[in-house]
């Protein structure tokens, strides 16, 4: 596996060594050895799928502590444009996005430690993603920011169709209304 730096401190797009011929492919797509190497010593202990159609947004999602998760995002099936928000208060990063396609073509991975905010939108017909979590999901913890929050400015290359945003979602509050903790 390849560890990729990201302009965002903790943020690592993973790169998987993949090992294909006439039969198909095979590549590890977790190794708690490979990750502990390159500085994530994080625990899973949640796993969660999410199939979702074309022009659907999801985010930007995250727990406060003590309940604050880290996550391990791959698509099985089709596309997204995967995005992360450092929302750590006094990190030089603070408010500031990072947003990469994820495929079932590219195989890649993103590592999203906790302190950051994460959404995506989907970009092909159908999009089957896989996430592992460093925490529990805890309803009371959850919260949202608004994915159009003009002092973030995401750039999507697909704008979501509004009929497949949450309510929740569609009703988050900007970066400077959200609810944050220190997590920095």
């Amino acid at each position: 596996m390849r560890f990729l730096k990201t302009k965002l401190n903790g943020i690592c797009l993973i790169e998987p060594l993949v090992h294909e011929d006439s039969r198909g492919f095979f590549f590890e797509s977790y190794s708690q050895r490979d990750f502990e190497a390159n500085g994530i010593q994080e625990h899973f202990v949640q796993d969660n799928i999410s199939r979702s159609r074309k022009g659907t947004w999801r985010g930007l999602h995250y727990q406060l502590p003590p309940h604050q998760q880290g996550k391990l995002v791959r698509v099985m099936e089709g596309e997204v444009f995967d995005v992360v928000v450092d929302i750590r208060r006094g990190s030089p990063t603070f408010g500031q996005w990072f947003g990469t396609p994820l495929s079932a073509e590219n195989k890649r991975a993103l590592y999203v430690p906790p302190g950051f905010a994460h959404g995506f939108c989907v970009v092909s017909e159908v999009a089957l993603l896989t996430y592992k979590c460093t925490a529990l999901y805890s309803p009371l913890a959850e919260r949202a920011i608004r994915w159009n929050d003009p002092k973030i400015g995401i750039k999507l290359p697909l704008e979501p169709d509004p009929a497949l945003i949450s309510p929740k979602d569609k009703n988050a509050p900007s970066l400077d209304e959200a609810e944050i903790s220190p997590f920095f």
